[in-house]
């Protein structure tokens, strides 16, 4: 599972011409959901990311975490995040999870999220055709993997 995690001041999801979701400070999520991910992939991430320290303490230093400032989550879907480019021009995304296996892993990860961080998460539409709006503060992009966790 890929995650890119953006600190936000604001971002919000818009499908259709309708916001469906937004929030003020916390953490854009971006996720992918590969083949070989499982319920230990969730787990380890929503665990990861409810305690990553990556907000301003007032002293120019990321020394708190999303509870500390009373942050929320927007989660959006991205399959691309599992793009393979390195033969030809078009990206192959063999590695993405089909439908079947990837939308009950996201809406695992919604809940795990929820309940590990005690925070509000805000959620994009799975497979949906969305509009991506954010305020990157900092800019401060993390970038994780649960197959490298090492």
């Amino acid at each position: 599972m890929r995650i890119v995690a953006q600190r936000v001041s604001q971002a919000s999801v818009t499908i259709a011409g309708r916001v469906k979701s937004q929030i003020g400070l916390g953490m854009l999520l971006l996720i992918g959901i590969e083949e070989a991910d499982n319920h230990e992939d969730v787990e380890w991430l929503c665990a990861k990311l409810s305690k990553l320290r990556i907000f301003d303490d007032g002293h120019d230093s990321m020394n708190l975490d999303i509870q500390q400032v009373d942050g929320k989550f927007l989660v959006v879907s991205q399959f691309t995040l599992h793009a393979l480019t390195k033969k030809g021009n078009r990206p192959s995304f063999i590695r993405a999870a089909r439908p079947e296996q990837a939308v009950p892993l996201y809406e695992l990860f919604l809940k795990c999220l929820t309940e590990v961080s005690g925070r509000e998460v805000q959620c994009g539409e799975f497979g949906a055709m969305m509009e991506v709006a954010l305020v990157n503060d900092g800019p401060v992009t993390i970038l994780m993997d649960s197959k490298r966790r090492e």
